[in-house]
């Protein structure tokens, strides 16, 4: 290819709504053009990276039985009712009607397609197991896109689904699939991706990892503890609390004129966060009936927890007169009487066995002090409807009836959940795959079954794996770059080498470099060859752009002193080779790094 015909502009200046690096980068290189919110058409160059990010994860699912097919990217709806979603997913799921009135839907995921392309095929356990994949282009009604191809609505993603006769035989497969994983992230350029336990959300199922390249532009928290390895998504990870020393107070209320915030509240009483409970009030989606959280104000609601505990999606309460709520002022204590009927009352895990705490006391300026949680709340929730039952993790039989549960986000410093060490820290990572152990959520919803060799009739399992192509291509640019353009990796790069040929207007400058474009592509070396009559600093600040692994030189100075330059883009490799002796040189480069 020559440069003159690579369709595409490259730009010196940072475009102004580029927040990370790599988006910025991939817009002034002439990667990718904005054509509405989250949706992009991409260049010649960003499609070669693209396909051979194709091309590695196909040869690694094959390596693993599985067969390509392809769903249909419009659905229709009756597929997502048969397995219960076309409701309960939110407006990321794009509807439409059709023009013969039929509802219809935009594939985000394709769990229900695979289990209607292969209900018929699996009624036998001697097909078991099997897995299918597809490369395939899907929308997802994103409310928030940004940065780049990093959150977008139109995306291309290689999603895989497993089928299986047992949750072991799943199990084995799994574990497959994550090594299937690691080998892709590492031939394409990021083996530091790492894998971390993560939350499965509206997927379903028991299991999951995310897999995750640590970067400051990702916008998932990961929770990581370096005494043991432990690795979890923050929606996902357990927050443990270590107990405060137990201190007996007898419950006082006391005036607090316009306190209404923890901080305010502290500062007033001159006490600390962490004995305070605080209220944070919800309400549910379905029916929008309130839901009261308390937890210790020194810690922050994981909402993903929440919802996945309540089995509905959740939003910040709006809190009305006859609610029974009084914002800023909010107390468990005499609470159960005031409730609007069908609300719910929560307690994170982290007021177990508390005691001389702060709290609202249900009415405007006054709060109550030395609360303890067994003395002064068993009664009332007991008799609003709390049985005993287990405390989590480390805490004892409750002899008591409330119920407490984890709802806390884990934080900095915090205990591992693994270890016991305070050794948690948080970082920032880019989400770039994902598997699920699915279980039977779909099969059992959409009556896929099979017989088994006594005769028995079963539903068969799922495993669900996925990755988006063109995230993990913006996130490879992430982290592989410099101030002047992407640093590609050979595996994906979208040529090999870029021939550069300065002052082209030399008639021995235009002799060599043409002889080593054809010398190039006849030995099968990708080389995008610059022999546009322009600066040095024009072409060699494309070339940095463009990022390609290697890069040839043939100048006037050079051929003076019988050689061309041979230097890498990652500025490792800096070399004078003699012309006749630079594509045996190149083939060495590229086999040794295959």
């Amino acid at each position: 290819m020559k440069m003159e015909k690579v369709v595409g502009e490259r730009f010196r200046e940072r475009p102004s709504d580029c927040v990370i690096d790599s988006h910025a980068l991939m817009v002034r290189g002439g990667y990718m053009k904005y054509v509405g919110n989250g949706i992009y058409s991409q260049f010649g160059p960003l499609r070669r990276i693209c396909r051979k990010i194709e091309r590695i994860i196909r040869e690694e699912m094959d390596r693993i039985e599985g067969q390509e097919v392809q769903f249909p990217v419009a659905m229709p709806a009756s597929l997502w009712e048969e397995s219960g979603r076309y409701e309960t997913v939110g407006s990321e799921l794009l509807r439409f009607t059709d023009r013969n009135g039929s509802k219809m839907v935009l594939g985000m995921t394709h769990e229900e397609a695979s289990v209607q392309l292969v209900r018929e095929y699996g009624k036998s356990y001697a097909k078991y197991p099997f897995m299918i994949y597809q490369i395939q282009t899907k929308f997802r009604d994103e409310a928030r896109p940004r940065a780049g191809l990093i959150r977008v609505r139109e995306f291309t993603m290689k999603d895989a689904y497993s089928f299986h006769t047992s949750q072991e035989d799943l199990e084995k497969y799994y574990m497959r699939a994550h090594a299937a994983y690691e080998r892709i992230f590492a031939r394409v350029g990021v083996p530091e991706v790492i894998s971390v336990a993560s939350d499965s959300g509206m997927m379903g199922g028991n299991v999951s990892h995310e897999f995750m390249l640590l970067s400051p532009a990702g916008e998932d928290s990961i929770a990581l503890c370096d005494a043991c390895g432990y690795r979890a998504n923050m929606e996902a990870a357990e927050c443990i609390t270590e107990p405060l020393p137990a201190s007996a107070s007898c419950l006082t209320e006391v005036h607090t004129p316009d306190c209404h915030t923890i901080e305010e509240v502290c500062d007033f009483l001159h006490t600390s966060p962490e004995r305070s409970c605080k209220a944070v009030v919800y309400q549910k989606n379905t029916d929008d009936s309130y839901v009261v959280l308390f937890l210790r104000g020194d810690r922050e609601v994981n909402e993903t927890k929440l919802t996945n505990f309540l089995g509905c999606e959740i939003h910040p309460a709006v809190i009305t007169e006859d609610s029974g709520l009084t914002a800023g002022f909010i107390g468990p204590v005499g609470l159960t009487k005031r409730l609007a009927a069908g609300s719910t009352v929560l307690f994170d895990r982290s007021l177990a066995h508390a005691s001389d705490l702060v709290c609202g006391a249900n009415k405007p300026d006054y709060h109550y002090t030395g609360l303890s949680v067994e003395r002064d709340l068993a009664a009332e929730y007991e008799a609003y409807g709390y049985g005993p039952s287990a405390f989590r993790g480390t805490d004892s039989a409750a002899d008591y009836g409330i119920s407490f549960h984890d709802f806390a986000k884990i934080t900095e410093g915090g205990i591992c959940p693994h270890c016991g060490k305070k050794t948690i820290r948080i970082s920032r990572g880019i989400e770039v795959g994902n598997i699920f152990q699915l279980g039977t959520k779909y099969t059992e919803a959409m009556h896929m079954e099979y017989t088994d060799s006594d005769g028995s009739v079963h539903t068969p399992v799922m495993g669900c794996y996925g990755i988006g192509i063109g995230r993990l291509a913006a996130s490879v640019c992430e982290a592989h770059h410099d101030e002047y353009g992407p640093i590609w990796p050979l595996s994906i790069a979208p040529w090999q080498v870029h021939l550069c040929a300065v002052r082209v207007d030399d008639a021995s400058v235009r002799a060599c470099a043409d002889s080593l474009y054809e010398q190039l592509n006849d030995a099968h070396v990708e080389v995008l060859y610059d022999d546009r009559s322009v600066r040095a600093g024009i072409m060699f600040s494309d070339a940095d752009l463009l990022g390609i692994p290697y890069r040839i030189i043939v100048s006037p100075r050079n051929l003076s002193e019988q050689c061309v330059e041979l230097v890498s883009r990652d500025k490792t490799l800096q070399e004078k080779v003699p012309s006749e002796a630079v594509v045996d040189r190149i083939r060495q480069l590229i086999y040794e790094k295959q």
